[in-house]
């Protein structure tokens, strides 16, 4: 495996995504955080930047940690698959079985108090079974990744909230209770946000 530190330096093993991308669009965040989102892949934004949720869904995603108190900053956010796949499709299972090492190695590094699965793909790729994401947003597993158990809360997709704004607020609620839950929120760092609001 080609990572240094928490990065993916170069992979291979799907052509048709080596085809598509511009880059290996690694996670973001420090490396000691209490709180890990995990995205399903990067899309044509995320492939141009570098960087995972930095389109629409992004700016979704930086209301709602604002709104519990976090900044992007304060958190790992972070993907199944680590490249484009084409035409922003779904990335195959193929593809996911592939990348799945990477983002064990990832998690292994960081030992999250928790792990958000923000959508469909990384809930189901994570807890190994179907999941109805809208009925089970909110709720906490244990979930086996690699060699280690983590407490995982479901949670809908950013993007969800765009087409459907009954979603917002579930999406909003997920991610308060996120920050609770790991408390993220809590760290004496958080004073100096304060003076913010």
């Amino acid at each position: 495996m080609s990572m240094d530190g928490l990065n993916v330096t170069a992979c291979e093993r799907c052509p048709e995504l080596c085809e598509s991308r511009s880059r290996i669009v690694n996670g973001v965040g420090p490396d000691d955080t209490a709180l890990v989102f995990v995205g399903e892949a990067p899309g044509a934004n995320e492939d141009e930047e570098g960087e995972p949720f930095v389109g629409r869904s992004g700016t979704v995603l930086d209301d709602a940690l604002r709104d519990a108190g976090l900044s992007r900053a304060d958190v790992r956010i972070t993907n199944c698959v680590r490249c484009r796949p084409p035409e922003n499709r779904d990335p195959t299972t193929e593809e996911l079985s592939n990348c799945r090492g990477y983002l064990e190695t990832e998690l292994d590094r960081l030992d999250p108090e928790l792990v958000v699965t923000l959508g469909k793909v990384p809930s189901e790729h994570l807890l190994g079974r179907s999941v109805a994401v809208t009925s089970e947003a909110g709720d906490v597993y244990d979930a086996r990744i690699g060699d280690r158990s983590y407490r995982l809360l479901v949670s809908v997709h950013p993007a969800a909230t765009l087409y459907d704004r009954s979603q917002a607020e579930t999406f909003v609620d997920t991610v308060a209770r996120a920050a609770e839950l790991s408390g993220a929120g809590e760290s004496g760092e958080g004073q100096s946000r304060l003076g913010e609001f």
